[in-house]
């Protein structure tokens, strides 16, 4: 396996960026790079019940791109009440 190879395979440390509250408990948003893309997440603080998705490749955008969408998806969990990517779903 060449360095090029294992240096993609990797995953870096998973980041607590924020923290909110609905009524189905606490959430906790994190940020990871995983194979040298950055991903956001939405799980649940106790690790029981589903993750999301919120965002990946997000690093050509730069860091205050990640505290723009952090801080957004924070306002829009305390404005609706619920974990934002099932507000928007139909």
């Amino acid at each position: 396996m060449s360095a090029t190879t294992e240096q993609q395979g990797r995953t870096g440390e998973r980041v607590e960026l924020a923290r909110y509250t609905v009524a189905t408990g606490e959430r906790i948003i994190y940020g990871q790079r995983v194979n040298r893309v950055v991903r956001v997440t939405d799980n649940p603080a106790d690790g029981r019940g589903r993750s999301f998705l919120i965002e990946r490749e997000l690093e050509a955008d730069g860091y205050q791109a990640l505290l723009a969408l952090v801080t957004d998806y924070v306002h829009q969990a305390a404005a609706c009440g619920e974990i934002p990517m099932l507000h928007h779903l139909w």
